[in-house]
């Protein structure tokens, strides 16, 4: 599933749109999917004109620029040409239409300004909340979302917020320091070992990481082996796809830096655990392979 940049986890609340109706109605909704119209026309043609986006953010200018472009490649046009369903904010509009990415369908909200006539491109995502079918007031529930959506929403949030954290602490003292402060391996061993009691500590950790990673984090996990002197996990973290999929965290963190906070905390996990481990990464495809000397 793709994500797309934000400089928190954007999420584009839609307002209630007007009916429209009679002939003054019809003219007034093709003047609501001019923009629209015309942005497909433009991206389709080329690059979007640097001239034509005013980003929330002027540090997701060029992150937008590269999804766009990579939608464009991919783009099944009949889909882009289909009716948006239309959302007028004040100086703003959003339309939100499903797509066709990479093989999966999703529902993408882009959002334009428009000033004096002329429209400028401000930012696109791929999770919105539809708080425009809230029901009456005083109001109980409200419109939710798929659970694997809200796991990305909340990792999202935590490592955007531990990158901040450490961005700081390494700017005060040292980037050995801000490594150091996010080990957590003692605590993590711990857990494992009092929440796992079926299997020895070692046993414990790896099964806990599994969990842990597929049911809280949701990650994609493969145990391949598990005894008492070598395990072989294969993990596909959200950690590392949210580096590659959100626009926000390449302007805050280097992807090497990025890439070492994640190993130095699963290096000092499986210490605390008594494991030595091997960790290979191919982009956000990893396999950890952990080994211990027979007792």
């Amino acid at each position: 599933m793709m994500r797309f940049p934000s400089a928190v986890p954007a999420l584009i609340l839609a307002a209630c749109a007007a009916g429209c109706g009679g002939a003054g109605g019809h003219a007034r909704a093709r003047a609501e999917l001019q923009p629209w119209s015309e942005f497909v026309t433009l991206l389709r043609a080329g690059p979007l004109p640097a001239d034509r986006m005013k980003p929330f953010m002027e540090s997701l200018r060029a992150p937008l620029q590269g999804f766009l472009a990579t939608m464009s490649r991919k783009a099944d046009w009949s889909e882009w040409r289909r009716e948006p369903e239309v959302f007028r904010v004040g100086h703003e509009v959003h339309y939100i239409l499903p797509l066709t990415y990479d093989g999966q369908k999703k529902t993408f909200c882009f959002s334009f300004l428009v000033e004096n006539g002329h429209w400028y491109f401000e930012h696109f995502e791929s999770i919105t909340i539809r708080m425009d079918r809230l029901g009456p007031l005083p109001a109980r529930s409200f419109p939710d979302l798929p659970e694997k959506d809200k796991v990305w929403m909340r990792e999202e949030w935590e490592v955007s917020r531990e990158i901040g954290f450490y961005n700081a602490l390494a700017a005060a003292k040292s980037q050995t320091a801000a490594l150091a402060w996010f080990n957590d391996g003692a605590g993590y061993a711990l857990t494992a070992r009092a929440w796992v009691p079926f299997v020895s500590p070692a046993r414990a950790f790896v099964l806990y990481l599994c969990w842990e990673q597929a049911n809280l984090r949701g990650g994609d996990v493969v145990l391949e082996r598990l005894d008492d002197t070598l395990a072989v996990v294969r993990l596909r973290p959200l950690y590392l796809q949210l580096y590659e999929q959100t626009g926000h965290l390449k302007q805050q963190i280097g992807a090497d830096a990025y890439r070492a906070l994640f190993e130095a905390r699963w290096q000092d996990r499986a210490s605390a655990a008594g494991w030595h481990l091997d960790l290979a990464c191919h982009g956000s495809d990893c396999v950890f392979r952990f080994t211990r000397a027979a007792t």
